[in-house]
């Protein structure tokens, strides 16, 4: 061996965290001591009242294992994380077919953004953004009364789950309807260009119900393993989805599911993630775990400040990016 190659320095992988529990609760104790932690969501009453000091986090592992800290068991109000429950239901019902009326790529745009419809002739840039949620519980709604589509998403997120305690929080579901003004410009605008084929009231109905799913890390979590496992409920389970379609629900959330800061999710953490606005985060390490987290306040783009830093100080202890090495 020359002496340039004794003194050229050596490759080395990071070493990673195998004490999955102590990391959780390690994560936890980091984020209870930070002041900054964004704004909770002021347009919908009944968020603008949850302290911002909350924050919970639970790891559920390919062998079953559950890792929970903080306030990983306390309910909150999933918001558009239900929209990939939704996704899958509706692509359940109707297929490729879905694709014909919302598109695939990232926005670049906030949530609720009502630009980019006027100018791609009223079909939303994907399902994750408010308007192609409102395509998706618009397939959902065909051939049922709100209440039944609606018992139909909730049955489904519950089975997913394995828990029949999660429940639409009423009192959010009002609040929306009263106070979702942009949503109901969103499918008053579709509906003119045919995109929207229900009365937008009751499509409307669907899609606020939907948004005020309320569900703990927990149960957020556990809801998520089909996406982890390949499309399975659980290994050697019975399927939920083909293995197709999980990989490209999991490509969408790691594309799309963080709005106009998705690149910096990507960048930051590195896994297919889904936010909602009462400051949960579901979060998928394809075969590895299925993860939750949940702190109220929100940064300037609309997502979990804390969720967000938390998943990173994960992802990095872990290595369970998808574009780590394996």
């Amino acid at each position: 061996m020359s002496a340039g190659a004794r003194l050229r320095p050596r490759h080395r992988r990071p070493r990673r965290v195998t004490d999955l529990a102590r990391l959780v609760g390690d994560i936890a104790r980091e984020m209870a001591d930070l002041p900054e932690r964004g704004e909770v969501a002021t347009y919908i009453p009944p968020l603008a009242a949850i302290d911002p000091g909350r924050f919970g986090l639970c790891v559920v592992t390919a062998d079953g294992a559950i890792h929970l800290a903080g306030d990983a068991l306390e309910p909150f109000s999933i918001q558009s994380i239900s929209k990939v429950f939704a996704l899958t239901q509706a692509l359940g019902k109707v297929g490729e077919a879905l694709w014909s009326r919302v598109g695939r790529e990232p926005s670049g745009t906030p949530f609720n953004s009502i630009v980019q419809l006027e100018r791609e002739q009223g079909i939303p840039r994907n399902p994750f953004i408010n308007a192609g949620a409102l395509v998706v519980a618009d397939i959902n709604l065909a051939g049922h009364a709100p209440r039944v589509a609606i018992g139909e998403l909730l049955r489904f997120v519950r089975h997913l789950a394995d828990d029949e305690s999660i429940v639409i929080d009423e009192i959010v579901a009002r609040a929306e309807q009263a106070t979702g003004f942009r949503n109901i410009a969103l499918a008053n605008y579709m509906k003119a260009f045919g995109t929207i084929r229900h009365a937008p009231e009751l499509t409307l109905g669907v899609y606020f119900h939907q948004c005020a799913i309320a569900m703990s890390c927990r149960q957020l979590a556990m809801a998520g393993r089909f996406l982890m496992h390949g499309g399975l409920h659980a290994p050697g389970g019975a399927r939920i989805v083909p293995a197709r379609r999980a990989r490209r629900i999991n490509a969408l959330m790691l594309t799309c599911g963080h709005y106009d800061a998705s690149g910096d999710f990507a960048f930051r953490v590195g896994l297919p993630g889904k936010s909602g606005v009462g400051g949960g985060i579901l979060a998928i390490a394809p075969g590895k775990a299925s993860i939750a987290v949940w702190s109220p306040g929100l940064n300037a783009s609309g997502n979990s400040q804390l969720g967000t830093l938390a998943l990173e100080r994960l992802a990095d202890a872990t290595g369970w990016s998808v574009f780590a090495e394996a």
